[in-house]
């Protein structure tokens, strides 16, 4: 086993101090990395607050992880010593059920391991995460940094780049799509530019008309406001597909009024109860609505490739990791564009009371 020192919250609401914690010693199929950057996340702020009543503390958090390798067990073979390397959400699965054989591990039936707050699948240890000096994670779960990819902006890709990417995938957008992405913050900054990179014609709609130049700036084609009753009108039966990043409790009925026919829209921001929906708004145009959660290993690795090939990056910010009470604070007023990126090296000198 090893000391690592990190930040983390040791009851809800708590600021996140620093602390030391174990990680365990290699198995023959681990993967030492030593963290650069760690993202800083919307979830990572609801688990210290609690708000999922599943919190164990002490907390550490950070689930958009870019390091390189110091180790490798001894069955390793797709990574040494000094590769570029990245962690998102999962560091296991069991590995053997219908979703994990399929790719989408985090569908995994016996529950996948998260990246913090989580459950060793062999020891029953509470799993530790990136605002930290190093983590430990099983080769099947390490993911390859291509080369052209800015270490320093690539983090949120692993957590808010996959939310989006998997359902744009899935759904097969691409040239000839006519994209909406609802909301423009953390989650729909990245929609908008990697439906842009697909060659989808993007529509962004938001409340916020201070949000338009914005989201033309990102590679957006139109704008639509969702409070101008005329132009939402106007926009009926328009889109093939409909991403709705919104983060709390809303109406969908107005963005599936919005869909032509075998239209979907899929929700990845509300992890909360919606309001009613209007049966006969999915019966019209054979519309379907959809959920989607983050994605499995495979499909974080292409969209990593992808992003290198076609050089997309989140918008960020880099922080201190002693401003970490600070940017979470900002991240729930929503004063972030669009995502928060902590330098690991400024953990160096910290010391633990």
């Amino acid at each position: 086993m090893s000391t690592c020192h990190g930040f983390g919250a040791h009851e809800a609401h708590a600021h996140l101090t620093p602390m030391h914690f174990e990680r365990r010693a290699l198995r023959a199929d681990d993967v030492a990395i030593d963290i650069a950057y760690c993202g800083v996340c919307h979830s990572d702020a609801h688990q210290v607050d609690n708000d999922w009543n599943n919190t164990v503390f002490p907390c550490v958090p950070g689930h958009e992880i870019v390091g390189h390798v110091t180790a490798t067990g001894s069955d390793v073979t797709r990574f040494k010593v000094g590769d570029r390397v990245a962690v998102g959400c999962l560091v296991d699965s069991c590995r053997h059920c219908a979703p994990c054989e399929a790719g989408e591990e985090q569908h995994c039936v016996e529950g996948p391991t998260p990246t913090y707050n989580g459950r060793d699948r062999i020891t029953g240890e509470i799993t530790y995460g990136g605002y930290s000096q190093h983590i430990v994670v099983r080769e099947s779960f390490v993911l390859r940094m291509p080369a052209a990819l800015d270490a320093r902006l690539a983090a949120p890709l692993l957590c808010a780049g996959i939310t989006v990417w998997m359902p744009m995938s899935k759904s097969g957008v691409g040239p000839g799509s006519k994209v909406a992405i609802v909301g423009l913050g953390g989650l729909g900054h990245l929609a908008v530019k990697l439906a842009a990179a697909l060659g989808a014609e993007v529509t962004v709609i938001t409340s916020s008309p201070g949000k338009v130049d914005d989201a033309r700036t990102l590679g957006a084609n139109h704008v639509l406001l969702s409070n101008d009753s005329k132009a939402m009108l106007a926009a009926a039966n328009a889109f093939d597909f409909i991403l709705d990043t919104i983060p709390m409790r809303h109406n969908v009925n107005p963005y599936l009024m919005l869909l032509a026919r075998n239209g979907k829209l899929v929700v990845v921001g509300a992890i909360d109860l919606l309001e009613p929906v209007h049966g006969a708004l999915l019966m019209r145009n054979n519309r379907s609505l959809a959920g989607s959660l983050i994605g499995g290993i495979e499909a974080t690795q292409e969209l990593l490739d992808f992003c290198a090939e076609r050089n997309v990056l989140p918008d960020c910010e880099m922080i201190d990791i002693r401003e970490i009470d600070t940017a979470f604070e900002r991240m729930r007023a929503n004063d972030v564009k669009y995502r928060f990126v902590i330098d690991m090296a400024s953990l160096k000198g910290v010391s633990v009371d």
